[in-house]
């Protein structure tokens, strides 16, 4: 489903095809947005179109030039889910995107679609506490061997650390949930090449949940396949739960195939949602992350908290400065810090808030506070947990749209509970 837009000899920006790429509302009854499509099957003109279309889903034939995949059935395309995608490609000039039911469904079907057996996993950490559950619990159980790596680790100790060892995906969460731990892309993106032999392709994913498909794209920096939980600041409205993998046409192949067989695709009303959401995404982003700026500078100020983690802090002289300024175009509106008092302290700040929301979850248009130590980071291990700065006193903000005059009161008053 192509609009006017998508021919036009002006190369538009993501934010402004938001609305319209991908759809034509002639072929939707005039339609000025996207129908939901909530059907299960679609019906051919002919049996020989039905033969076509399937035929070209198994890849049993080649695709004409400019020929798109008919509708067949929703757990293989619908116009929602196929317009979305196509949508959310955009922002990280990505061929091709699939969305999922969950973020979690996103991750776990990237490990399984490029994990086998006897293959091993290189992944940096922290990571956020799903994601480190399927990891350590999981995969193992396959006969996956998984390796940790950290943002302090160099290029020659990544080598050191994989050598002799069945590298088959190296997985990275930068920023890492809820340190905001930079790893270096081009770097992971190097090793990965380095892993690679003919016979044998090692590819680098990405979680860019943290950032956004605005503040960071990995593609650009070497990665194959972007990774969402789009329920984050895609969907950014706390109402819907969804995942999404964007990257090329090769990258994807094994991805779509999977989610396919798996039939854990994101279904039409989460799609359509979805986009919805994405007509805001900038402006929803942009606010919070200057709001998220004020927040972190009060914070660093104040006598009870012992450490802010916030990218916008970063200076020439920490480590991750220059991946910061290769990477983000954005501080983005994730703030961390350390509160004075260990768990009973950061209970108490918790515990106060009125305008802040004490819930996990991240990007939406309301501002978050929660434990990451006692809730998503609850299945860590202890040590693990403390050798990555998730601490008792460790409090992970999301910085929503509020006023930030507002937050900053909230926050005040709560700290003095401390």
């Amino acid at each position: 489903m192509s609009s006017d837009f998508s021919r036009s000899n002006r190369s538009f920006r993501p934010e402004s095809l938001m609305m319209s790429h991908g759809y034509d509302p002639k072929l939707s009854e005039g339609s000025l947005k996207c129908p939901i499509f909530q059907t299960s099957t679609f019906v051919f003109t002919s049996a020989q179109q039905g033969k076509d279309f399937f035929a070209l889903a198994y890849g049993k034939r080649a695709a004409e030039p400019g020929e798109e995949l008919g509708l067949i059935y929703s757990r293989l395309n619908n116009p929602d889910v196929q317009i979305l995608e196509e949508r959310l490609s955009l922002w990280d000039k990505a061929a091709s995107c699939a969305v999922f039911e969950s973020g979690m469904a996103a991750i776990s079907t990237v490990f399984l679609a490029y994990l086998k057996p006897g293959d091993a996993l290189l992944y940096s950490r922290p990571v956020y506490g799903g994601t480190d559950h399927f990891i350590n619990k999981v995969l193992p159980d396959y006969g996956i061997e998984v390796i940790p790596f950290s943002a302090s680790d160099s290029y020659d100790d990544l080598v050191r650390l994989t050598q002799g060892r069945p590298i088959r995906l190296i997985y990275a969460e930068t920023p890492a949930n809820p340190t905001n731990a930079l790893i270096d892309l081009s770097m992971c993106a190097q090793l990965a090449q380095q892993l690679s032999t003919p016979d044998r392709r090692v590819h680098l994913a990405v979680d860019n949940t943290y950032m956004g498909p605005l503040w960071q794209h990995p593609l650009d920096h070497g990665a194959d396949l972007v990774l969402y939980s789009a329920t984050k600041y895609i969907g950014g409205h706390s109402d819907l739960i969804a995942g999404a993998v964007s990257g090329s046409l090769e990258a994807m192949l094994p991805v779509r195939t999977l989610r396919t067989f798996l039939g854990n695709m994101a279904s039409p009303w989460t799609s359509w949602m979805l986009m919805r959401s994405l007509e805001t995404l900038k402006v929803r982003m942009d606010q919070q992350a200057l709001n998220a700026a004020r927040v972190a500078d009060y914070l660093k100020e104040h006598p009870k908290v012992e450490r802010v983690y916030y990218l916008g802090h970063l200076t020439p002289a920490d480590a991750s400065y220059e991946v910061y300024q290769k990477q983000l175009s954005s501080p983005g509106a994730m703030v961390s810090f350390d509160v004075v008092g260990g768990e009973s302290g950061a209970f108490a700040f918790l515990d106060h808030l009125k305008l802040f929301h004490l819930a996990v979850s991240l990007g939406s248009t309301e501002s978050l506070a929660e434990h990451p130590y006692s809730m998503t980071h609850a299945d860590v291990d202890d040590q693990d947990k403390i050798a990555l700065g998730i601490t008792e006193s460790l409090v992970r903000l999301s910085i929503g749209v509020e006023h930030a005059d507002d937050l900053i009161w909230d926050i005040e008053q709560a700290l003095t509970h401390v």
